[in-house]
């Protein structure tokens, strides 16, 4: 069954597995989001849910919004975000969603906003070479250089890399997995990074690429046997 849940990135920490080895993890304040409208194949074409999450005031939105949301009898959100899921037309409007949806073993897909830098250079921006510093080189050491022909083409072609605004872009992270849920605190703690700065609004959903180990893993020792027997 596919879930799906909007949360805020609280930042990095570690844990240790039973054997003692650390585990670098993400802690991820998940929710508690609420089903704001349901899409249906006879009306929209396609079964889908949208979830909001973390309450706002009223002042704060436009009348378009809040005429949406109280369309559907649920309190005002700010962040609201659609998932297409396989048991979206088992989910009802109003519906809570809680971290609690996920447990320890699951394996997600993370997507949030990356960082911003700022105008970057094409150095720090794409790991480019520099010139020599020396013999004369002039202040050019840190440009981007010859970028191709002069008389023909005579232009740049798209998607030459060059100096300019790095970050703030969508990143999805897939195949993360979830380490622990703490239910009572709306946790959810996941192994390796994820996008974005602390503070910073993600959505976690079922991952859709399941490395074949793993899929074992989650399919039972039996399975694992039958795999590993049609290998030999």
């Amino acid at each position: 069954m596919q879930k799906a849940i909007i949360g805020r990135k609280v930042g990095m920490t570690q844990i240790f597995d039973e054997t003692g080895k650390v585990i670098p993890v993400t802690v991820i304040e998940a929710g508690p989001c609420v089903v704001t409208q349901k899409r249906t194949p006879e009306k929209d074409g396609y079964s889908a849910v949208q979830l909001g999450f973390e309450d706002i005031a009223e002042r704060k939105l436009t009348r378009p919004e809040i005429g949406h949301l109280k369309k559907g009898g649920v309190a005002l959100k700010k962040h609201l975000k659609e998932f297409k899921l396989e048991n979206s037309a088992q989910m009802e409007v109003g519906e809570e969603i809680k971290a609690d949806t996920f447990k320890a073993g699951d394996f997600v897909d993370v997507t949030g906003i990356s960082k911003g830098h700022g105008f970057t250079g094409v150095i720090k921006r794409w790991n480019a070479q520099r010139t020599p510093m020396s013999h004369g080189g002039g202040p050019v050491h840190r440009h981007a250089g010859s970028m191709g022909s002069g008389t023909d083409p005579s232009r740049i072609f798209k998607g030459k890399i060059g100096a300019g605004h790095w970050g703030v872009e969508q990143v999805t992270v897939q195949n993360l997995e979830v380490v622990k849920v703490d239910a009572e605190l709306n946790l959810i703690a996941v192994r390796g990074a994820i996008p974005g700065p602390k503070g910073a609004i993600v959505s976690v959903k079922s991952t859709v690429k399941v490395h074949r180990v793993k899929q074992i893993q989650q399919q039972g020792p039996v399975n694992a046997q039958k795999a590993s027997a049609r290998k030999k």
